[in-house]
């Protein structure tokens, strides 16, 4: 790795996804390189969890807004207020350079190098889950994403199943590196495992579908536990189920820490970070049949088609009564689970910084200003 590391990075992240999760473990991994991070929030306000979360990190300053992201609903407004706002931090604190966790603002003039991490998209969501192309009205969209994504010195995903999403819908892309996210507990979350099956996420996104794991709860001999916002409203009348909430990280670690089971039947997930806690966690997986969670898991985990309920209940019901074979694979899944570490995270990011540092060095683009300490 080269010695060139920055010293401050500006990042954006949203609050409302698993983006929050990954931002906190790569600025915690941080902290080892002191490398100062100005994080700056979009989507919604911070929750009390999430402003816990962040509090011990001594290495960020978080800069909070709730302009809408590009993906929601008309948020072409909020988007070009909060180019704004993104390089008036910029000018403030002169970060060496940018993070950006969504596309479009990598369009803009940043004064820094810059890399955007594909998460997740619009297109790539549609053609999972709807089995078509994303309609007309999401024409703007695609060109906002696409320009940005031509514009950024770096492109990078979690996995090479969403890196050829980026290809196919907004490429060819020229520099490109898959890191894969990481993932640590918090401490003292050990339990012994009881019968219950658990999902997390967000309930109302038809790409977790989790409404198939609902659709049978009632035909399983043990409990199902959902983890996320509006269950209750997304699957009204199924009683079968155990609701729990939006749950902070300490508390989701614990119902996984109690389950045997695992269950996210996915049409579409990037990569899954509520996957990886419940594999640290000791659970066996049950997981929807799609290149992304095969490239992750391999033969650490059951895999079932997502559109196949039938075939998800019977995958249940034989984990549930074969106890050695499911502690196999929750054996399996920690073991995996342990190669996705934030210290190798971190690595791949910080290669990743040096490599485009050493550009702008050698391009001698760095701009020299009076900034903010």
């Amino acid at each position: 790795m080269s010695a060139s590391l920055p010293q401050r990075v500006l990042m954006t992240a949203d609050t409302i996804g698993g983006v929050w999760t990954y931002a906190l473990e790569l600025c915690c991994a941080f902290q080892t390189h002191e490398i100062e991070v100005v994080l700056a929030t979009m989507g919604a306000p911070l929750t009390r969890f999430q402003r816990a979360e962040v509090a011990p990190l001594h290495n960020v300053r978080v800069f909070e807004s709730r302009y809408k992201l590009e993906w929601m609903e008309s948020p072409w407004m909020d988007v070009a207020a909060a180019g704004d706002w993104l390089l008036s931090l910029e000018e403030r604190f002169c970060p060496d350079l940018i993070h950006l966790n969504g596309y479009t603002h990598a369009a803009l003039p940043w004064q820094a190098p810059k890399l955007v991490v594909g998460h997740s998209c619009v297109l790539s969501w549609w053609k999972a889950v709807k089995a078509d192309e994303a309609p007309a009205e999401w024409d703007l969209y695609r060109q906002a994403v696409k320009r940005g994504l031509h514009s950024a010195e770096m492109v990078i995903a979690p996995t090479h199943a969403m890196l050829g999403a980026l290809h196919e819908h907004y490429g060819p892309l020229a520099n490109t590196k898959v890191i894969p996210n990481g993932r640590r507990l918090p401490a003292n979350t050990r339990a012994e495992k009881e019968a219950l099956i658990v999902s997390a996420g967000r309930l109302w996104d038809e790409a977790k579908n989790v409404s198939a794991l609902a659709s049978i709860a009632p035909r399983l001999p043990w409990r199902v536990c959902l983890a996320g916002e509006n269950g209750q409203n997304s699957f009204a009348g199924l009683h079968d189920i155990k609701y729990l909430g939006r749950l902070s990280s300490d508390e989701l670690s614990v119902w996984l820490a109690r389950a045997s089971i695992f269950a996210l039947p996915a049409k579409y997930e990037p990569f899954g970070l509520s996957i990886l806690e419940a594999a640290l966690s000791g659970c066996a997986l049950v997981l929807g049949d799609i290149p992304s969670l095969r490239e992750v898991w391999g033969d650490a985990a059951m895999f079932v088609p997502p559109e196949d309920a039938d075939a998800l209940e019977r995958t249940l019901r034989e984990l549930i009564a074969d106890e050695p074979r499911r502690n196999e694979l929750a054996r399996r899944a920690v073991h995996r689970a342990h190669e996705f570490t934030p210290a190798r995270t971190a690595k791949g990011y910080l290669e990743a910084y040096s490599e485009l540092l050493d550009v702008a060095s050698e391009q001698n683009t760095q701009p020299e200003a009076a900034c903010a300490s």
